[in-house]
């Protein structure tokens, strides 16, 4: 798989077919894409071991051609699904394609924006918005990058899960604690410019702005229903996110050197994961750890950092473990490193 370079992430072009077939079809296949995500997948990383492989950041060009032509086919995708989903479905075709929606929202919308929001290209940055804005998740733009890297890893921080927190307490905290802290962050710099709050020149005040008129339009040209349907879908990719954020940082604290400050962040302040589906669908994600030690590097260029805390399995598997809190607790509680 190595010698293939890029074209080991040309694998990400699944969810995008399977995104389309669920779209294009009826019944139970409409749930393609979601069977592939938490069944396929979780089935093949529990059996397969672990490739802790030394990435080569020379396919960084093939690697962003295949990243950029994805942020054309998921915009493609999300203008066919929105025309679709308009037309009278029963209920397991509408539940099906939406949650395929929801899921596509959640890989493509807010994971590559993601990587894209953390590169110094205007253009990049751009795209890295654009994409958020999709899914209705635009403030993680600035929370993520301005706050969660800072943070990380301590109790100030929304998207570190604390031991013992179950899941579903914890999107309700992240979502809400996160869009707070981006409001808090953009008040701060307009502050630091002698700028008024709550005018143009924040951020977060063009964001709201921007997807108020998303919805609008939405729900004027193509109707309520679908309306519900993206709102839905958005919702499902927001928890999608939030979920991966959770098994990442699952109870995992930094020390503190003072009464205000903490250690400098290392790789062992998140978890990492090398199994090799999640890594190369999801373009590296899974090797977080060294993402964390340094934001800048591109996910293709994530070394294996054998020394952060390892989760025991890949990220759609991790994902259906902390569904059953006890036994998420039981699994990975023992496994915390200690601050």
């Amino acid at each position: 798989m190595q010698r293939l370079g890029a074209l080991r992430y040309i694998g990400a072009y699944v969810f995008i077919v399977l995104g389309y077939f669920a779209f294009t079809s009826s019944g139970i296949a409409t749930f393609s894409l979601v069977l592939f995500s938490f069944v396929f997948i979780p089935l093949v990383e529990l059996i397969a071991s672990p490739r802790p492989s030394t990435n080569n950041p020379r396919y960084i060009i093939a690697y962003d051609i295949i990243l950029y032509s994805l942020v054309l086919l998921y915009s493609g995708l999300l203008v066919f699904f929105l025309s679709d989903i308009s037309m009278e479905h029963n209920p397991v075709d509408f539940i099906g394609k939406t949650t395929s929606m929801g899921m596509l929202m959640g890989i493509f919308g807010i994971n590559m924006a993601h990587e894209l929001g953390h590169r110094r290209s205007k253009f990049d940055q751009f795209l890295a918005q654009y994409l958020l804005f999709t899914s209705q998740y635009t403030h993680f733009f600035i929370e993520h990058n301005r706050g969660h890297h800072k943070r990380v890893a301590t109790p100030e921080d929304p998207a570190t899960a604390r031991k013992g927190e179950a899941i579903y307490a914890f999107w309700f905290r992240s979502i809400r604690d996160s869009y707070t802290s981006a409001w808090d962050l953009e008040n701060q710099a307009m502050k630091l410019k002698e700028t008024r709050l709550y005018s143009w020149k924040n951020d977060m005040v063009k964001y709201t702005v921007f997807q108020l008129i998303l919805l609008i339009i939405i729900g004027f040209v193509f109707g309520g229903t679908t309306l519900l349907a993206y709102v839905i879908a958005s919702l499902l990719g927001i928890l999608l996110l939030e979920s991966i954020n959770y098994i990442e940082h699952y109870g995992i604290l930094r020390k503190k050197i003072n009464t205000i400050a903490y250690e400098r962040v290392q790789h062992y302040h998140s978890w990492n994961s090398d199994h090799i589906l999640g890594r190369y669908l999801l373009f590296e994600l899974t090797r977080h750890s060294h993402h964390h030690e340094n934001s800048t590097v591109k996910y293709p260029e994530l070394q294996s950092k054998q020394d952060s805390p390892q989760l025991p399995t890949g990220y759609p598997g991790m994902m259906l473990l902390s569904f059953i809190p006890p036994l998420f607790f039981m699994i990975m509680n023992k496994r915390i490193p200690q601050p």
